[in-house]
């Protein structure tokens, strides 16, 4: 049975799919929408993207799109382990500003659900990381956005690893929450 743990803002869930192992290895449904849907969560996703970081310390985010293309995101890792945080975002929200983490990985075989309206972002705990994750938008470049990775103003604790951060250019420049006018808006929890 799928097991859903609500994080500390309860709209971003901690998802962990049953793994069922024998001799010849393990066998896993890492989503059936019965399960989501029994839990309230009705998302038609549109788009399965990989990622492979090869850095320890690779930092991808915090990214999100815009409406009318805004995405949901269900992230997990086949190799590996990251640090993921989601930023609210939606304005009128009572955690506006606030943001939650998780650690996800191949051994533990979690997943997090980052819905709209939230900034998504990981950092590489290991060289070599694969993640993979579905999206209820297809990719826009045009409605693409980023809030600074280590806004000072989020405080996200982000884990110390004791190397520089390998970054994108579009990740580096990326400015700050305060600069960042959201379209998203609160509207109570989801699911």
């Amino acid at each position: 049975m799928t097991v859903f743990n609500r994080l500390a803002i309860p709209d971003v869930i901690e998802i962990l799919p049953p793994k069922h192992g024998d001799h010849r290895g393990f066998f896993s449904e890492v989503y059936k929408r019965s399960a989501f849907e029994a839990e309230g969560i009705d998302i038609s996703w549109v788009q399965d993207n990989h990622s492979l970081s090869t850095d320890l310390g690779t930092v991808r985010g915090l990214h999100f799109q815009l409406p009318p293309v805004a995405q949901d995101k269900l992230v997990r890792v086949l190799r590996g382990r990251i640090y993921d945080v989601a930023v609210d975002i939606r304005k009128g929200s009572p955690t506006y500003g606030k943001w939650v983490g998780c650690e996800l990985s191949a051994e533990k075989w979690n997943q997090l659900l980052v819905p709209i309206g939230f900034a998504h972002c990981f950092m590489t705990l290991t060289e070599d990381a694969e993640v993979m994750y579905k999206v209820s938008a297809p990719y826009s470049r045009e409605n693409e956005g980023a809030i600074l990775w280590n806004d000072p103003a989020l405080g996200i604790d982000w884990p110390d690893l004791g190397v520089a951060p390998t970054l994108s250019d579009k990740d580096r420049v990326a400015l700050p929450l305060s600069a960042f006018d959201s379209p998203f808006v609160y509207e109570g929890a989801r699911a």
